[in-house]
């Protein structure tokens, strides 16, 4: 199983990719505004063939440019995380400032390329101080704040859900590596105060709580929990065979957000409960192959960047599912290949490359040349 952990992850990623296509091309249709009918599917499309040379280009790249380049790539992520707050580059969008615009680039969210740098990054520092993982200082103090800076950036743009999503794979990282549980513990109950803090005191979010809570109120079903409550219906709908490729009601305007956050709902009322179950199949698999590729790394940087890539995909999309079926409240992730999304689809491909590639270059081990038995000489020792 392990010998073809990269082609779990293949596998499963094309089967999320082409699901993803059809079903924009079944969604996008209907959003309001829009000149093409099919300007989401037409433009998935190209960021796929962009995402595979991206993917291929990384599959290749030698893990000596990967640690060489590590520096600049982490301070480029943070200096862009940065120009989300800079009024003449930004652009927000639903009240949170997660993009920006610069010319030759166009618009994009730097926050999906600094979850790869992050993870590099504290791949390359535990590689370099493997032996002091356990000490208070190189082992805890400055890999936190080496991931502290970009997270609280994603954090103050109110990208709450992927900062989150990025603490928890950071504290997997370091869980795997050897940091002391000690010192992790209070730390992450720290962080849980702090969070319970920040949403007692946010109206927002306090008001997505209260309404996932109660979602059967008629109250929160037309405000704060109408979204969670028409996926449920959707699903619901759906059943186990769907109703039909295309003949989704729920898509028609009363779940918003349906080529995007919410799309996995649609799925389910279009496609039925198989299709639903195959989508979280596909995120186990690449959460196999992820570990696969992980555990079979002789390196301790190799095997650090496995599993925090494998992180980066498989934690978002657990949120996601979990939302779009009201098992958490209400975020703004979205769904790993399958949402529509240009700087994720394309940064997940890239991170789906990387892991091919290291698991690649252990496969290229040159076997030894046996000598021939009748070419061989035997000499007696005295």
């Amino acid at each position: 199983m392990l010998k073809h952990s990269s082609t779990l992850l293949i596998v499963a990623v094309a089967a999320l990719c082409g699901l993803g296509l059809v079903m924009l091309a079944s969604t996008g249709f209907w959003v309001r505004g829009l000149e093409t009918p099919y300007y989401f599917v037409i433009r998935q499309s190209c960021m796929v063939g962009g995402g595979i040379i991206v993917a291929v280009f990384m599959a290749r790249m030698p893990m000596e440019w990967v640690r060489y380049l590590t520096p600049l790539a982490y301070v480029i992520s943070c200096v862009a995380l940065v120009l989300c707050f800079v009024p003449a580059i930004n652009v927000e969008q639903y009240g949170s400032k997660r993009w920006i615009e610069l010319p030759g680039l166009g618009q994009f969210q730097p926050s999906e390329a600094a979850k790869i740098a992050l993870v590099v990054a504290l791949a390359s520092w535990f590689s370099r101080w493997q032996t002091e993982v356990k000490t208070f200082w190189r082992g805890f103090i400055l890999p936190g704040l080496i991931a502290l800076v970009p997270i609280g950036l994603i954090g103050a743009e109110t990208d709450v859900g992927t900062a989150l999503a990025l603490a928890v794979t950071v504290g997997a990282m370091m869980f795997c590596v050897g940091t002391r549980l000690i010192l992790m513990l209070p730390t992450a109950l720290a962080s849980i105060s702090f969070a319970i803090w920040y949403i007692l005191n946010d109206s927002n979010r306090r008001g997505r709580i209260d309404a996932w809570l109660d979602l059967e109120n008629p109250v929160h079903q037309l405000d704060r929990g109408m979204q969670q409550w028409r996926a449920l219906l959707a699903l619901g709908n759906g059943g186990p065979w769907g109703v039909g490729l295309g003949n989704g009601v729920e898509k028609f305007g009363t779940l918003t957000f349906a080529h995007i956050d919410f799309i996995f709902p649609v799925i389910g009322e279009e496609l039925g409960l198989i299709a639903t179950l195959g989508v979280v199949l596909c995120y186990v698999l690449i959460a196999i192959g992820g570990i696969g590729i992980a555990l079979q790394a002789k390196q301790v940087f190799e095997r650090c960047i496995a599993l925090g890539l494998t992180c980066v995909i498989v934690v978002p999309a657990i949120v996601n599912i979990g939302v779009t079926t009201a098992v958490l409240p209400n975020d703004g992730l979205p769904l790993p290949f399958v949402s529509y999304g240009g700087t994720s689809l394309v940064i997940s491909l890239a991170a789906v490359g990387l892991l091919v590639g290291i698991h690649r270059r252990m496969q290229l081990v040159p076997s030894q040349a046996y000598p021939i038995g009748s070419k061989v000489k035997f000499a007696v020792r005295l």
